[in-house]
């Protein structure tokens, strides 16, 4: 064996013993996967309550035409969201024992900015007026209050941790993120 042989053999010892306390200390910190990329992991929380929420306000929102007339738009918005607080209520609390807690809370803002990038104004429009007012957006569509959409926070409580999500609802069954 040539000297030269010898001293790369030397050198690859050295630099093979250099990494050994490196693994060694890689093993004690532990390695975690990326735990919201690993497959096992589901936090849909969100998503679920606002499945249950889309459902909940169209269904609500349904018979407000054939009960008020425009005139009556404060009356609506307040039948729909007292139509909601029930369902609102039990999805709050329905997770809670697999530690999960919902806080949903109307938008009002949202509502406004939907309003106002939805509903067209001027001599060409097809309905008439709408109106956001306490987070519910309602429009007038042949003198009754038709309701289009409801803007909702929702914060969702798990023990990983509070995520809030600001949406609006479709009563169409769309929602806006």
């Amino acid at each position: 064996m040539t000297r030269r042989g010898q001293l790369v053999l030397v050198a690859a010892t050295v630099v093979a013993v250099a990494l050994v306390p490196i693994l060694f200390a890689s093993l004690q910190l532990g390695y975690h996967d990326d735990v919201r990329a690993a497959a096992d992991y589901d936090d849909d929380s969100s998503a679920d309550a606002l499945r249950v929420l889309e459902r909940a306000v169209a269904t609500e929102s349904a018979s407000i035409p054939s009960q008020y007339a425009w005139s009556a738009n404060d009356s609506a918005v307040t039948a729909v969201r007292t139509g909601l607080e029930p369902r609102l209520d039990r999805l709050q609390t329905s997770q809670i024992e697999d530690g999960i807690h919902y806080n949903i809370t109307y938008n009002g803002t949202a509502a406004q900015q939907w309003k106002d990038a939805n509903c067209p104004s001027g001599p060409g429009r097809q309905f008439g007026d709408c109106a956001a007012d306490r987070g519910v957006v309602a429009q007038d569509r042949v003198g009754r209050t038709h309701v289009l959409a409801v803007g909702f926070d929702v914060t969702t409580t798990t023990e990983r941790g509070e995520t809030t999500v600001t949406v609006v609802l479709e009563t169409s069954g769309r929602s806006s993120r």
